[in-house]
């Protein structure tokens, strides 16, 4: 007579598999619409890079080709060299280092004053920043253009990086983000560290280099991309401000592009993908980095 255990352990293991065999078959539903949503966000993408190594004969033939034959590989070189995109290139990263930077200085000492320190009013003053990031951009377009025309600092890189280093960032609402979501995460750090630090006789600055930055590098890492992003895709900021051609921006030089272009649609659309390139290497080398950010960032507070 076979014992209790032969006749319970089969019995145990097939509803231990019939349960994820069902909890599998029950998602099914969620991995199919999520499969075709995924291939709905890349059709774009797809369509971009497919057109820009086209020529204009196969791009708007119907029904839509979706390999080119033949290849226009030519495409990237000419449309690269019609306009200076080194120069553009060039312009843009020297705009993206003074605003990254300075987005990023400003943003974790005033979140680390906003989350570590005691001050009369701290949270009034949270307040009234939060509630900042409520007026729309459109309001300060004029003001904000008659000063920088007062101090004489048209056609010039200030109007674009000065203000990056008194928590506005590229728009005054992200900049608020930014020292939002950089306090949010530093308030999920313990602060028996920071009381360790000051038995040992460091200093707040000393705490926030030594012991709160080394543990905040997934929040770093998504307010350096966010950045990254709007300064790589501002357009509005750049026209106000720059005028002479040897200061424009990717942007702007993309825009321009299609301006001389207008007919080599191969061309705009070789320039485009060229331009979109960087961005997406960019979150595929930080993707860790910015997922984590994003999930730990407001567990406390």
């Amino acid at each position: 007579m076979p014992s209790p255990t032969m006749v319970i352990r089969p019995a145990r293991m097939n509803s231990r598999f019939g349960g994820r065999g069902g909890r599998r078959f029950r998602r099914l539903p969620f991995y199919i619409v999520l499969i075709l949503l995924s291939i709905l966000m890349i059709l774009p993408l797809v369509w971009l890079v497919r057109s820009s190594l086209m020529d204009n004969a196969q791009i708007f033939i119907f029904p839509p080709e979706w390999i080119p034959d033949p290849f226009q590989w030519s495409n990237y070189p000419e449309a690269l060299t019609a306009v200076p995109f080194k120069r553009f290139f060039l312009n843009t990263m020297i705009l993206e280092i003074c605003t990254v930077s300075g987005v990023l200085v400003t943003t974790m000492i005033t979140a680390y004053a906003f989350s570590r320190l005691r001050w009369p009013g701290k949270n009034i003053v949270f307040a009234v920043l939060i509630a900042t990031s409520m007026l729309p951009n459109a309001a300060t377009i004029i003001p904000m253009f008659v000063f920088w025309r007062e101090m004489g600092a048209l056609d010039t890189f200030y109007p674009l990086t000065v203000p990056s280093w008194f928590g506005m960032g590229v728009y005054m609402g992200q900049g608020v983000f930014a020292i939002f979501l950089m306090r949010q995460f530093f308030m999920t750090i313990p602060r028996e560290l920071d009381e360790a630090a000051y038995m040992d006789g460091a200093n707040p600055l000393k705490v926030l280099w030594s012991v709160v930055l080394p543990l905040s590098k997934p929040a770093i890492m998504v307010i350096s991309i966010f950045s990254f992003n709007d300064v790589w895709n501002n357009f509005l900021e750049p026209t106000l401000y720059l005028n002479s051609e040897e200061k424009l921006t990717m942007a702007l030089g993309l825009a321009s592009f299609k301006g001389l272009y207008n007919a080599q649609w191969g061309y705009l659309m070789a320039a485009s993908a060229t331009m979109v390139a960087p961005i997406i290497l960019l979150f595929f080398i930080a993707q860790r980095y910015f997922i984590e950010g994003i999930t730990l960032t407001g567990i406390k507070g």
